[in-house]
């Protein structure tokens, strides 16, 4: 299993999903499908299916391009989403399968949007297992609760993800990384595995290198979001359960404007239908 991250628009990822032995691939959220297609040509597989994370313009406005581009295509979406271009509807427990030796799991991870998924995907080969969260958890983040409740959110991050395989490759679909260490360590300034992270990730950044993939492992080091079950983390933030101080968290996290103003969204929309 081969994962390619496609960085699209400012700060997007798109990403494919190799099988190398039959060099099927999947791409997850190709917003920009010519992107995502060289990509693939590049290692010499082709474009089997779409995987969208969720309904918004920036993970789903490639979706119907793609599927001009090739014929026949399955687009796969959640069920409760509304997902433009989609074919194919998935549910929490789908089971799909991309070439002969990798499996991929339909996890729905609600809150942001209603109907949001995140694909898990492992490999015959034994390989560390691969979880494509959208915009339900970012390395040191995750998305703001549009269309959920901090309930929601809870269960999506700390139940369902939380419960995958720590070793688990955790690809989001943002590169906000910097920035969301940089507020996290105002909560916790004295995490040093938040230290360190912020330290490589501007590194990395400096050096037009991505972030991903993080681990669910490390996300419960560095993301405070994850760490709300700690009875130090309630304390710190004058909580009494983990789903209050996810909510605190939360209300902090977007006063702290750690998210791109809707005047900047609306630009890169416009950018990408191609107006002026």
């Amino acid at each position: 299993m081969k994962i390619i991250p496609v960085p699209c628009l400012e700060d997007n990822y798109a990403y494919l999903i190799v099988d190398e032995s039959t060099k099927k691939a999947a791409a997850v959220d190709p917003v920009e499908p010519e992107k995502v297609l060289k990509a693939a040509s590049e290692v010499g597989a082709y474009v089997d299916c779409v995987l969208t994370t969720h309904h918004h313009w920036d993970h789903a406005g490639g979706n119907e391009k793609m599927r001009l581009q090739v014929p026949g295509i399955k687009v796969f979406g959640g069920s409760l989403d509304n997902v433009k271009g989609c074919t194919d509807q998935v549910e929490n427990g789908t089971k799909l399968s991309l070439g002969k030796g990798i499996e991929i799991l339909c996890l729905h991870t609600p809150c942001h949007t209603k109907g949001h998924v995140s694909y898990f995907v492992t490999s015959k080969e034994g390989e560390d297992p691969a979880v494509f969260t959208g915009d339900t958890l970012f390395i040191a983040g995750c998305g703001r609760f549009f269309e959920g409740t901090a309930e929601q959110m809870y269960q999506s991050l700390i139940v369902t993800l939380g419960s995958l395989p720590k070793s688990t490759q955790v690809y989001c679909g943002h590169e906000y990384t910097v920035k969301n260490l940089k507020f996290m360590l105002t909560l916790e300034p004295e995490n040093e595995k938040m230290k360190q992270k912020l330290e490589w990730s501007e590194k990395q950044r400096e050096a037009n290198q991505p972030t991903v993939p993080s681990t669910i492992g490390d996300e419960f080091e560095i993301n405070t979001f994850m760490r709300v079950d700690l009875p130090e983390i309630q304390a710190k933030l004058s909580a009494k359960s983990p789903v209050e101080a996810l909510r605190e968290v939360g209300m902090r996290f977007t006063a702290a404007q750690c998210f791109d103003s809707t005047r900047r969204r609306r630009r890169l929309r416009l950018q990408l239908e191609g107006l002026p």
